[in-house]
């Protein structure tokens, strides 16, 4: 190290300034020896840093002149106070030859001391000292506490805590499906009579064909309502509801929304003894600690753990469903979110369930990329499904077909500049579209003055700009004349 070759030099340095002390000693002074001896009694353990004052020596020479001078004041007139100028020659000579003794001495004891003081840790130690006491005097003029090492703080809630305790309220959800029995045949086309198919051609049987996981968020009286993905439920005409100490039940559906990808499930509550809690999906930062707890790829690994973080917040990915497409607003994460995660829960560190995992791009390539939909988007949702069974949403009474999408054999005399749209393909007549006079091949380019571009863009304005019992103005082309329509949203149960 640098530090250690600056001490080298230095050493270096007061050998040779030692050297060249110790050859212009004079011969009647003390043997380097016997200043060894001096430099480390007790009389000389100064250090280098230490300051000391010098004296004159006290010899009895000093007290015979004293007791001379005050003879001579006794018997002469008191004409002028004699001062250390009016000594005699030799007393001061005295006294000079004492003080340049005392001088050499330390001069000597302190090169001896400078030569040794390299090969020990003293040095550096003195340093390290001084600087600490630079910064000690530095914070404490700012009124700041010194920076220290503080032990670990151990949480009295660990992550393995938190998971096993939550853990219990997430359940395996199995879909069964009744599908059509084939009828089986041999060779030559007989039917087998053994197969239930041949006295019964018309008979089904229920069918696994889909898993996935839920979260139990609340028991009410005898009931316990479990949240999960609509995807995961949907078709079923059974569903088998695994919980965590391996008892199995059958669950009734509450509600459903396709849109949103969210479902409400019921069970008997005698099954359940823990609750998950909903957290403020808000509060989420790029960066935070998630935990994924769901069944992968079946109940074989129910309740299985990944760890991630939150990549990021309120993405928007575009989701086909059997509603039409909507843009679902999503967490991005890269905890592991594997085929039968759907529905399962998405939790922070404090056990808190902030997202429901529901997506995940699997591409060749990719990875990471799993996504959950908020609990500030789905409470409302489930809160709503509990209570009416399904979420009332404003109703135009339109099918729908994006512009781009649509051959332009079926749309004529369209301005040039007009690439966006959205085509009304057919129209309920009892509905809001019918009252308002819309017709097949009308192009909608715009709502209350907002740009519509796809079905999806209209969907999102409809059930998230407005609501039931709004009138909205609609620019439509049609035959390439752009018109104005006028039309009062109804519910759909409405008709």
């Amino acid at each position: 190290m640098d530090f250690k070759k600056n001490n080298e030099n230095e050493f270096e340095t007061y050998q040779s300034s030692s050297s060249e002390m110790n050859n212009h000693t004079n011969p009647q002074e003390p043997s380097l020896e016997k200043m060894k001896d001096e430099s480390h009694s007790e009389n000389s353990v100064n250090a280098v840093d230490a300051t000391f004052s010098v004296e004159p020596n006290k010899t009895r020479d000093d007290e015979d002149l004293r007791e001379s001078r005050i003879a001579e004041e006794m018997a002469e007139p008191p004409v002028a106070k004699q001062t250390r100028s009016n000594l005699q020659p030799e007393t001061k000579k005295r006294k000079a030859k004492g003080f340049v003794s005392t001088i050499a001495a330390g001069v000597i004891g302190s090169v001896l001391t400078l030569a040794v003081l390299p090969h020990t840790d003293y040095l550096q130690n003195f340093n390290q000292n001084g600087q600490d006491q630079e910064v000690s005097s530095t914070t404490s003029s700012n009124n700041v506490k010194p920076v220290t090492a503080q032990p670990t703080a151990v949480s009295t809630n660990s992550v393995a805590d938190t998971v096993e305790k939550l853990s219990k309220a997430i359940v395996g959800i199995v879909n069964y499906q009744q599908q059509q029995q084939q009828q089986i045949t041999d060779f030559w086309g007989n039917s087998d009579s053994s197969s239930n198919s041949y006295s019964n051609p018309n008979s089904s049987q229920s069918v696994e064909t889909g898993s996935g996981s839920g979260v139990i968020f609340q028991k009410n009286n005898n009931i316990a309502y479990i949240v999960t993905n609509n995807h995961v439920v949907e078709g079923a005409s059974k569903l088998e509801i695994s919980l965590y100490d391996g008892q199995k039940t059958t669950a009734e559906v509450v509600g459903t929304d396709a849109l949103t990808d969210l479902a409400v499930l019921k069970i008997d509550a005698k099954y359940v003894t823990t609750t998950a809690n909903f957290g403020d999906s808000t509060k989420l930062r790029p960066g935070d600690t998630v935990y994924a707890i769901g069944n992968p790829l079946g109940i074989d690994l129910s309740r299985t753990v990944t760890q991630g973080i939150v990549s990021a917040t309120n993405r928007s990915i575009s989701v086909s469903t059997s509603a039409g497409n909507w843009d679902t607003n999503v967490i991005q994460t890269d905890a592991a979110i594997n085929p039968g995660n759907s529905g399962g829960a998405l939790i922070n560190t404090q056990g808190q369930v902030i997202g429901i995992n529901s997506l995940k791009i699997s591409e060749t390539g990719v990875e990471g990329l799993g996504f959950a939909i908020p609990s500030n988007d789905f409470i409302p949702i489930v809160n709503q499904l509990i209570k009416n069974g399904k979420i009332a949403r404003p109703y135009l009474g339109v099918g729908l077909a994006d512009l781009d999408q649509v051959p332009q054999m079926y749309y004529q005399n369209l301005p040039q500049n007009v690439t966006k749209g959205v085509l009304v393909m057919n129209i309920d007549n009892n509905s809001a579209a019918g009252k308002a006079g819309f017709q097949p091949k009308d192009i909608i380019v715009s709502m209350n003055g907002t740009q519509i571009a796809n079905s999806s863009e209209l969907r999102k304005y409809l059930y998230s700009k407005v609501k039931t019992g709004d009138t909205i103005k609609f620019e439509v082309y049609r035959d390439g004349k752009l018109i104005t329509l006028t039309a009062k949203l109804t519910a759909q149960s409405e008709g």
